[in-house]
């Protein structure tokens, strides 16, 4: 029987503590001190809290982007308003410029028209006034011939030729147009007769005959005696008007 040959290992003093300064190394290595494992639980802990921080303003957060897409929402619905009240508006604008462009068309016809209307009474007052002074000279013509008696009878006045239309050289010697004009004598006097027949008398045309006929021959003639003719008045009180003015009136049925 063969016996087995067996090693002798003994560890020497130099040899172990080799060993066990091996195996000091590598528990310090993956040894955790309690103050290290402190720090980490407080490590661990603020990493907790700042997680749940964290997640509180990501709630908050969520709110205010879900309470910004709302608001979004409503920015894009109003947005929307906006846009078809500008549409509106500028349809609105659009009739407004058409309606203002014929407003401007019948403007233009209005002023046409009354351009027309303007010359057409032009036209017609011309043709009146001729009318006017027609009439006028008629009646001019009878008084001519009528005044005279009436003239003797009434004041007096004896008229010395004839009465006539003529110009006469008023006080700054400018020759002016008179419708009656003749001498006569009153009272031994000698005096001038200045008149013009109207067809419608009024107070303002005998303002005007005053005027522009008997204050311009002032001092010309040593006594004017006025005289008015008339088909009619326009106004009730023109002939006692014309007698305030000492003015003699007389119509045409007295011819």
């Amino acid at each position: 029987m063969q016996t087995a040959n067996v090693i002798d290992f003994r560890m020497t003093p130099s040899f172990k503590r080799e060993i066990i300064k091996i195996v000091d190394n590598r528990i310090n290595e993956v040894h955790v001190t309690r103050e290290d494992f402190s720090e980490l639980k407080e490590i661990v802990k603020d990493l907790g809290k700042s997680q749940r921080e964290l997640a509180e303003i990501q709630k908050r957060t969520e709110i205010k982007v879900g309470e910004l897409t709302e608001a979004q929402k409503e920015s894009q619905k109003e947005i929307g308003r906006l846009d078809k009240t500008m549409q509106e508006l500028a349809e609105a604008q659009k009739r407004t410029e058409i309606k203002v462009a014929e407003l401007a068309e019948a403007q233009k016809e209005t002023q046409h028209e009354l351009h027309e209307l303007v010359y057409e009474h032009k036209k017609t007052r011309e043709q009146l006034g001729g009318l006017s002074g027609t009439v006028g000279y008629i009646l001019e013509d009878r008084a001519y011939k009528g005044l005279p008696e009436l003239l003797k009878k009434d004041y007096g006045i004896i008229v010395q030729g004839r009465l006539k239309r003529g110009y006469v050289p008023d006080k700054n010697n400018e020759m002016i147009e008179v419708n009656i004009v003749g001498e006569a004598i009153r009272d031994d006097k000698r005096i001038t007769i200045i008149g013009e027949g109207k067809s419608q008398l009024s107070k303002n045309n005998i303002d005007r005959f005053i005027k522009i006929r008997l204050e311009r021959f002032k001092g010309v003639f040593e006594e004017i005696f006025p005289v008015l003719v008339a088909y009619m008045i326009s106004e009730p009180d023109a002939e006692e008007y014309a007698k305030k003015k000492g003015i003699a009136l007389y119509y045409s049925y007295d011819f």
